[in-house]
């Protein structure tokens, strides 16, 4: 057993006891055991050790089928759009010069069906949507996972405490393997795996959000490419125009959230699945049924022996068959795991895989209509109502990556990665279903500056594909820790997944990568605008926080300082925002020297991220008193979760808070006299129930007295938000690179985006802000 379980164990001993002893004494009926352990150890002081929770792999939304089978129909209009219409653009970007020889047709097919296979259905539907974080998705699920199981996080602020929440745990096999110990402790004790972690979650991330980007320009453009079809005298500007228009509006509509997006969306991409499906088992058995012979993968090896280079360069175009199955777990937080599965097993897959086996039918026998095998397939009768169709499920398939890319957005947002932007809840029902105006603003303006650009899908379809490559490689590097760390999985599994899926995936990396200068430059310049960003804001975070930890006030200062006859208590209650876990913030001692009077009531709050999706109601608080009791001091860590909203209007957040410093204060003298207590109940005097009684009522009117002046300052409105202004420059000495970082670039954006009291909707009326600067 490793030393942070023995610790562990220890202390749940410890706990256990005096919880039994206290229920002997019938003194503190329910209490739990969290509201003793913390007199032990305070975690608000001290840095917390390791702390060895878990969660089970593939924990979801639950909810009843009804429920599931609604969220499976909605899933349809946003999760698979992308994903269902790649058969409008794969084919001619496999062939851009045609078809050379007809068996190469069989070859392309097998290669499609098996990455299907291999990635969309296996490693995403069954294994990557098992690696959920209570629910939620994405290339920050999976960083908040490694980062509970392991301490990975750079910003020092784990305490003890947080195991205490219930979605916080991870339930893993109970054989512990000596692998997953090694490569925890390689982790934790190297800094720069650390940094690495951080650095490929970020990209990661900035690739999704280029998808994001290039989805509704590529599916668009397709889509509205096909009136060339029937009207040849369109030039590619008025085709570009259209989809100019298209885009501008579906982005407009985003605002009205997923919920209802879902359900508009849903039956129209259910008609476009249900199409394509009947459209490729008609041109399968009209053309040539021995187009199944491509189930046999031999003909992908006599693919490559024909082709040689060629051929690896076509896997540039057959990965686009795949785009869109990163939504699938991006988008997990909007639906849940048991939805996404079974949508993707009963209409999703077996309609795609019918709609190349019918397109490669039919360019069997035409082989010239390769440049357009989508609307050339197509039965004449059935081609304008196909068409309108394909527009409508082109537009939709740009919701996938949109909504994944607010998914994903929130999350970067929670754990300190991304500058503060709004985030709207558009759902009651659903927590994981947001909005970001600013997001979408820049999403649209991205897409039309690249769809006016660019012009046609070849191009924009190069890029696309070094996006997709990147973020499944990614998936797959943390998806493996996960299964080495977290899940214990069989070594001899995680070689073959590595073998199979890994090596498919780097090869359709290498092959996108051979066509950087052709547009395969473009996500990759999303991606360093965006990770460098997240880095900047990231980096200024952590070095503010530590210059706190390196300066907090200590408890004795504390003490003395409001102890000090010189300075004015006067009726009220103050919240003290920090963003310091453990310890007081220096911003204290800088407002005490300029304004030497305190309120009556002094409670300093910090706003906490856990590195989990939510934070259940009665977690939220974690309250500390600062000793003496006569001080009125208090200090609370307010914990979210990266699903968690935060905008809770400022009489709701203040009334939640007060309720909850009322049943501590209740807790904190209850528990502060339970040692003389027990001692009285264990004397056999005569006098013994009298001295209980005495000892009851002295304890009751502390409590009634104290939650009495916190009621009296509620009801009279005396409540005063304190919060740091700091501004944070590079310390003298330092390089010139960490000044233009944190100096000009780090401040520059702490301008540019919303405030913190913007962020908690904090009454102006009410807000005193503390200047002060450091110097990192």
């Amino acid at each position: 057993m490793e030393g942070g379980d023995i610790i562990e164990e220890e202390e749940e001993n410890h706990v256990e006891q005096e919880k039994e002893e206290v229920h002997q004494h019938g003194v503190t009926n329910g209490l739990k055991s969290k509201e003793l352990s913390w007199k032990k150890l305070d975690s608000f002081n001290l840095e917390a050790g390791f702390i060895n929770s878990n969660q089970s792999p593939g924990s979801h939304q639950g909810g009843s089928w009804v429920s599931i089978m609604k969220l499976a129909f909605q899933s349809i209009g946003v999760v698979y759009g992308d994903l269902g219409t790649s058969p409008l653009y794969v084919l001619p970007g496999i062939f851009p010069d045609g078809i050379k020889d007809n068996d190469d047709i069989l070859g392309v097919l097998s290669l499609i069906f098996y990455s299907l296979m291999l990635i969309t259905l296996i490693k995403y539907v069954f294994i990557v949507l098992a690696a959920n974080d209570n629910g939620d998705g994405g290339t920050f699920a999976l960083y908040s996972l490694i980062c509970r199981y392991a301490k990975v996080s750079l910003t020092p602020n784990q305490q003890a405490e947080d195991k205490e929440v219930s979605n916080y745990k991870l339930e893993v096999p109970n054989r512990r393997l000596m692998r997953a110990s090694f490569v925890k402790s390689m982790i934790e004790k190297n800094q720069t795996v650390k940094y690495l972690i951080l650095f490929i979650t970020m990209l990661g991330t900035s690739m999704v959000l280029g998808d994001g980007i290039l989805t509704p320009c590529i599916s668009v453009l397709s889509a509205v490419g096909g009136m060339r079809e029937a009207t040849s005298s369109l030039t590619d500007n008025t085709i570009m125009w259209i989809s100019v228009a298209i885009l501008i509006v579906l982005f407009q509509i985003q605002r009205f959230g997923t919920d209802k997006i879902g359900y508009s969306f849903a039956p129209v991409l259910t008609f476009w699945f249900f199409f394509i499906g009947i459209i490729g088992l008609y041109n399968f058995a009209k053309h040539d049924p021995g187009v199944i012979k491509a189930v046999n993968p031999i003909y992908i090896v006599h693919y490559f022996s024909r082709n040689k280079k060629n051929a690896w360069i076509s896997l540039g175009g057959v990965i686009l068959c795949l785009t869109g199955s990163e939504a699938l777990f991006a988008d997990l937080g909007h639906f849940s795991l048991r939805s996404i599965q079974i949508s993707s097993c009963t209409i999703v897959f077996p309609s795609i895989v019918f709609a190349y086996f019918g397109q490669a039918s039919y360019l069997r026998k035409h082989n010239q209509d390769a440049s357009n095998a989508f609307y050339s397939s197509i039965p004449k009768p059935l081609y304008w109502p196909m068409f309108v169709v394909a527009v409508l499920s082109a537009i939709i398939a740009s919701q996938s990556l949109i909504s994944a890319s607010f998914s994903i957005i929130q999350q970067s947002l929670a754990l300190g990665c991304f500058p503060r932007v709004k985030v709207v809840h558009t759902s009651s029902q659903y927590k994981g279903q947001v909005y970001v105006p600013e997001i979408n603003t820049l999403l649209m303006l991205a897409c039309v500056g690249v769809t006016l650009g660019f012009k046609n899908t070849l191009q924009i379809g190069n890029a696309y594909g070094i996006a997709v490559a990147f973020v499944f490689t990614i998936t797959s590097t943390f998806l493996m820790l996960v299964m080495i760390m977290i899940w214990k999985t069989n070594m001899y599994l995680i070689i073959l997944y590595a073998l199979t899926i890994g090596l498919l995936e780097l090869l359709f990396l290498s092959s996108v990568l051979y066509k950087f200068v052709d547009g395969g430059y473009l996500p990759l310049l999303f991606a360093l605008t965006l990770v460098t960003i997240m880095y900047i804001w990231n980096y200024g975070y952590r070095k503010k926080y530590l210059y706190e930890m390196d300066n907090k006030v200590s408890a004795g200062k504390l003490v003395e300082i409001t102890s000090d006859p010189s300075i004015h208590r006067f009726p009220g209650l103050a919240l003290f925002y920090t963003e310091l876990v453990q310890g007081i913030s220096p911003i204290f001692t800088h407002y005490v020297a300029n304004v030497p009077a305190l309120h009556s009531v002094l409670v300093f709050v910090s706003i906490k991220s856990l590195p989990i999706s939510t934070v259940p109601p009665e977690d939220r608080f974690m309250f500390r008193r600062v000793e003496p009791h006569e001080l009125s001091i208090f200090r609370c860590v307010v914990r979210y979760g990266y699903k968690d909203g935060r905008t809770d209007q400022w009489e709701f957040f203040e009334e939640m808070l007060v309720s909850e410093l009322k049943g501590f204060i209740q807790k904190d003298l209850l528990m502060s006299r339970l040692p003389a207590e027990r001692r009285l109940g264990l004397a056999n005097e005569p006098d013994d129930d009298n001295d209980q009684v005495v000892a009851r009522r002295n304890i009751e009117e502390m409590v009634q007295r104290e939650v009495g002046i916190v009621d009296g300052v509620l009801k009279s409105g005396d409540i005063v938000y304190l919060m740091g202004e700091n501004e944070v420059m590079a310390s003298k000495g330092s390089s010139l690179l960490k000044k233009l970082a944190i100096n000009y670039a780090y401040n520059w954006l702490r301008r540019c985006v919303r405030q913190a009291d913007e962020v908690f909707m904090i009454p102006r009326k009410r807000l005193l802000k503390v200047g002060m600067t450091y110097e990192v």
